[in-house]
């Protein structure tokens, strides 16, 4: 098949020099293989350089003739035919005598060589043997396609008399009548037995057996379409065959049993296609094969691990098996292989092995000084939790690489482990620290700070799972959420955040009103009144709630409270939030009308997903837009005529030491300005409100720790 690469690759760059060069070259050769030959004529005909080569096409009669198999070279003479230009008499000969040879008993013979124009006088007979297997394709219930794009078709009736037949077709409404000398031109015979066909004729039998036996379906679609993408399989699929409802679970399904089937090459990523093996490949000579590639280590890895996740069984194969180790070790030789390649590796030794106390494994988790960049450097997630069961196992110091990684790691069954192996310790009083400290600082991780939130509301074994613990997550949620706001960044955490909060018709919030106390409830309503992200009526069903849970809220949320009359900010703040009106009133608010407008023009509007999608965005940025509005009309810049000598104030840099001796230092400014990894908090944030009013030498007590002011001066 080296030809017909090279055919492919000239036909794909327009080449028509190479390919009139290519095909001298191979018309000359004294040797032909038939499939690599009708295979060559295929690929010429779909292409855009079809008639050029089309003038040249009779050089390959030389070699045609010496094609032995007769159905074989029936199907190469009508691709040449199809292909011819010239209309030559010795090709024209040929033809004649192949047809006759082939149907000449047929009873309606002669007219049908007039309908192709091989009767009377001499003209073009291009496409003469398809358009005769066309006309004898041609019978009430038979299927054709259209290749100018009205989808597969049902013959209706024929006319030999008007000479056109009635049909009914897949994209067009009605019934259709089409002339034969059109239908040539634009129709293809299929056999009933097509995809297209059955897709058509019996979309209820293909469902059926596309629900029983997913793979046959999917390579008789590969067979008769040839190579597709995954969005390509769906839309051949999607609605037609499968109901969109039920595609994704059906689709997972079949996608499993044919990454098994060992006659489908599965592609390697989505934008490649699904192929149809011409013969059956064993997945281990598959595997052997991709491993002669000398793939770096990190894909030998991975490669190796998805093969023995998706074909255990082949590890019965003792053969098999043995081959699989020996690579494994000559992998562990390679001087550029790093502590987490070798790890991996040993977990494949191991396994491979069947060895129950396998060393290596232990000596290197125990030699490793950074455990916690060998755990992150670990791309496959299962290889993370081993690696973490072997760590727990081996390392005396593994509740401080918990701590270390409690934050880190993103994966849920991760901290799940982390999180459980930590609590049920004696590091549990360090756990509880850790996690307090993010109740006060979620901006830090506010990933874990979600993970974490749902899992303190379902259930109590976490640190924070109480009715007490419950409402600081809560706190520390909406905070994280207001943060995620001002950076303008993760709109999908914002949407997740948005999901947790709104499901089952606010059952989360519902419950935490109810276990809150009033003071609670008014902090998580300023909060939300903070985040610009939810909708009036979302503010509006918080205060709802609140007043449900406590009474006594009743129109306080309505009376506006005196340090929310001025909101302080440092320049930088301020330059930020005019930054941010100006972002959404000149470029998001236009980019929205754009959304709206081209997503009108899709019809349909009660159905139409994009266009309510684009009208809850535009509520949401007038939502902002008029939040940001209000709050840059509160807002003062601070200067250091502010600055309070007296007593701790807005604008000051407080000096705290704790109970244990340790100093910690927390500006106090805007909240626009606040920055929780820098210790900058809001003057509205809790901790502040803790400290402003106090004096050098006074106390305060936050999060049940003593904290005394030893100093405060200026930040601005």
């Amino acid at each position: 098949m080296g030809y017909l690469v090279d055919f492919e690759k000239a036909i794909d760059n327009h080449d028509a020099p190479s390919i009139l060069r290519l095909w001298e070259e191979y018309t000359s050769t004294d040797e032909v293989d038939g499939e690599d030959f009708q295979a060559v004529l295929e690929a010429v005909k779909s292409s855009e350089l079809r008639d050029y080569i089309g003038r040249h096409v009779e050089r390959s009669l030389s070699i045609w003739e010496k094609v032995e198999d007769k159905d074989l070279s029936g199907d190469i003479l009508r691709l040449i035919v199809d292909l011819q230009v010239t209309n030559a008499d010795e090709l024209r000969d040929l033809t004649v005598a192949h047809l006759e040879q082939n149907f000449g008993s047929e009873k309606l013979f002669n007219e049908k060589m007039r309908l192709i124009g091989l009767r009377g006088k001499k003209g073009d007979f291009k496409g003469a043997i398809s358009h005769y297997l066309l006309l004898n394709h041609m019978k009430k219930g038979h299927f054709v396609f259209h290749v100018s794009g009205w989808g597969v078709g049902e013959i209706m009736d024929v006319s030999m008399i008007r000479e056109q037949l009635n049909l009914e077709f897949d994209y067009v409404p009605g019934r259709k009548d089409m002339a034969f000398k059109v239908a040539f031109s634009t129709l293809i015979p299929i056999p009933d037995t097509h995809f297209l066909a059955e897709r058509f004729g019996s979309p209820d039998a293909l469902e059926k057996k596309a629900k029983e036996n997913p793979v046959e379906v999917i390579r008789r679609l590969l067979k008769d379409l040839g190579p597709k993408t995954a969005a390509e399989i769906k839309d051949e699929l999607c609605e037609l065959v499968i109901p969109e409802t039920e595609w994704n679970r059906w689709w997972q399904t079949a996608r499993a049993k044919v990454k098994k089937d060992t006659h489908i090459e599965s592609p390697a990523d989505l934008k490649s296609s699904f192929r149809l093996l011409k013969e059956e490949v064993p997945h281990e000579e598959r595997l052997q094969k991709a491993l002669e590639g000398k793939p770096d280590a990190d894909t030998l890895i991975q490669m190796v691990y998805t093969f023995l996740k998706d074909f255990s069984d082949t590890l019965k194969n003792a053969t098999f098996k043995k081959s699989l180790l020996v690579k494994m070790k000559e992998l562990l030789s390679f001087q550029e292989i790093t502590a987490a390649q070798e790890l991996q590796i040993h977990f494949f030794l191991k396994d491979l092995s069947g060895e129950k106390d396998y060393q290596p494994t232990a000596d290197l988790l125990k030699k490793t000084e950074n455990i916690e960049e060998l755990i992150k450097a670990i791309p496959i997630h299962s290889f993370k939790k081993r690696a973490l069961v072997e760590v727990r196992k081996h390392r005396s110091d593994w509740q401080e690489i918990f701590l270390n990684l409690l934050f880190i790691v993103e994966q849920n069954t991760l901290r799940d482990y982390i999180v459980g192996e930590l609590n049920l310790s004696d590091a549990s009083e360090k756990l509880n620290e850790r996690l307090d400290e993010l109740c006060i600082n979620p901006q830090q991780y506010p990933e874990f700070v979600i993970w974490y939130f749902q899992k303190c509301m379902t259930e109590n074994k976490f640190p924070h799972g109480t009715k007490k613990g419950k409402p600081r997550v809560f706190e520390a949620f909406l905070i994280a959420l207001g943060y995620l706001e001002q950076k303008g960044e993760r709109r999908d955490l914002i949407k997740k955040m948005h999901g947790i909060l709104a499901a089952s018709r606010y059952a989360i919030v519902r419950k935490i009103m109810k276990d809150s106390t009033a003071v609670d409830v008014q902090e998580f309503l300023l909060l939300v009144s903070k985040c610009h992200s939810l909708s009036d009526h979302d503010i509006k069903l918080f205060h709802a709630l609140a007043e449900v849970a406590h009474p006594s809220l009743a129109n306080k949320h309505r009376e506006p409270e005196v340090e929310e009359e001025v909101i302080w900010t440092t320049q930088d703040g301020y330059t930020m939030l005019q930054k941010r009106i100006e972002q959404i009133g000149t470029i998001e608010t236009v980019d929205n009308a754009k959304e709206i407008e081209i997503a009108r023009a899709h019809g349909d509007l009660r159905e139409n997903a994009e266009f309510k999608a684009a009208l809850e965005r535009r509520d949401r940025l007038q939502s902002e837009l008029t939040s940001l509005s209000e709050q840059i009309s509160k807002s003062r810049i601070l200067n250091r005529d502010d600055f309070d000598k007296e007593k701790i104030g807005v604008g000051a840099i407080v000096v705290c030491k704790a109970d244990d001796g340790k100093l910690v230092s927390y500006t106090l400014l805007g909240p626009w300005d606040a920055n929780p990894d820098e210790n900058i908090l809001s003057f509205q944030s809790k901790l502040a409100k803790s400290m402003i009013g106090l004096k050098k030498g006074e106390s305060f007590e936050f999060q049940g720790k003593k904290l005394t002011v030893t100093d405060f001066k200026p930040a601005i």
